[in-house]
């Protein structure tokens, strides 16, 4: 009997072998400059390559900037230029070989790009020292390290949604089957959302319906530009962790069950990431609870993630209905063969990469 987690799921028309899939987590080891800027590069085929032969069902490969100013760092991959193009097609082109769905998570920093890389200390970057002026709802910077961000017109916004909609078609030229719009950890869609980083008064602030219009006209852009067939998801920051003045669980419900509406056929459930330093009450699962409640209220699939570290924590989840899929991170920066280990410790067939498989064998 085939265990939950080796359980395909269908989604459109892309079936996912199994429900433990690779969360998106930034390297920040692209090319900061030149020809090379946002480019995948040797780094990022065996990081990758090396994940898909440990047999997820589904690599979200990391945050992936739709325009140069949306990059956290210089040093994040980007999709906004046919040159980048040709890099992630090293990486999608693994990723099948091995059975695995190439997705990819398209995004924009917002008030939180220029910055440096975590292994130069992450600060903010200033215009002298690489540097470039980042963009949000309103001007008000994520926090006193952080410089003041330009405020968007009408106009730069629908200069937004399109760059959106533009990164989903070249993700598919680059091979990807699914696209995730980053809507979450306080970049420039959650900030959107949330009170704390949104002070419109405009058609883009001041109520629940006018914060969430970006998103479902992203929602909407990138669903045209992508066709029925193929899945769109958006990971959300659940809370803000300072309710009732912050973006709320109960309004992520309400979204949800619009983006549902709006095409979007799963919901991949985080939290955090718009105030610094917010009360965020973690531990093994503390989001599960997060995505059980969207799916059962929202009416939508949700994928958790969040220390998600054991293979019977892991099927639990899916049993309790806690969520559709399970989305791992650090623990398979650790163990990329984590998949294979599950299948062995719940019973299921996941055979090795056929490089492997003498490790199978007994000794003779």
């Amino acid at each position: 009997m085939t265990s939950n987690l080796f359980t395909p799921i269908t989604l459109r028309g892309t079936t996912v072998p199994n429900r433990i899939w690779m969360a998106p987590m930034c390297q920040y080891s692209a090319d900061a400059t030149g020809s090379g800027t946002g480019v995948p590069n040797d780094w990022h085929v065996q990081h990758y390559g090396s994940r898909a032969a440990g047999g997820p069902g589904l690599i979200l490969v990391e945050a992936t900037a739709v325009v140069p100013e949306g990059r956290i760092s210089p040093y994040d991959l980007g999709i906004w230029n046919d040159a980048q193009v040709e890099g992630h097609r090293r990486l999608t082109a693994f990723m099948r070989g091995q059975g695995v769905v190439p997705g990819i998570q398209i995004a924009h920093a917002g008030r939180k790009a220029s910055t440096d890389s975590e292994a130069h200390g992450g600060g903010s970057l200033d215009l002298d020292h690489g540097g470039w002026e980042t963009v949000a709802p309103s001007a008000v910077a994520f926090s006193d390290d952080h410089a003041v961000p330009h405020e968007l017109s009408i106009a730069e916004i629908r200069g937004v949604v399109t760059a959106f909609a533009e990164a989903a078609r070249r993700s598919l030229e680059a091979g990807y089957e699914v696209i995730e719009v980053h809507a979450a950890h306080g970049y420039l869609v959650h900030e959107f959302l949330s009170p704390v980083s949104n002070r419109r008064e405009d058609a883009y602030g001041g109520d629940f319906e006018r914060c969430a219009r970006l998103p479902l006209e992203i929602a909407d852009a990138v669903r045209a530009t992508v066709g029925e067939q193929v899945p769109v998801l958006f990971r959300l920051s659940a809370t803000d962790w300072i309710e009732p003045e912050g973006w709320t669980a109960d309004q992520t419900v309400r979204l949800a069950a619009l983006l549902r509406e709006h095409g979007v056929d799963l919901i991949d459930v985080s939290t955090g990431g718009n105030i610094p330093n917010a009360p965020i009450a973690s531990g093994p699962g503390y989001q599960v609870p997060f995505a059980e409640r969207i799916r059962r209220e929202a009416g939508i699939p949700t994928a958790a993630v969040g220390i998600i570290t054991e293979v019977q924590q892991a099927e639990k989840i899916l049993v309790d209905g806690g969520a559709d899929a399970v989305l791992l991170g650090r623990e398979l920066l650790r163990n990329p063969y984590w998949p294979r280990k599950a299948a062995h410790e719940l019973g299921d067939p996941h055979p090795l990469p056929r490089q492997y498989r003498r490790a199978d064998r007994k000794p003779s």
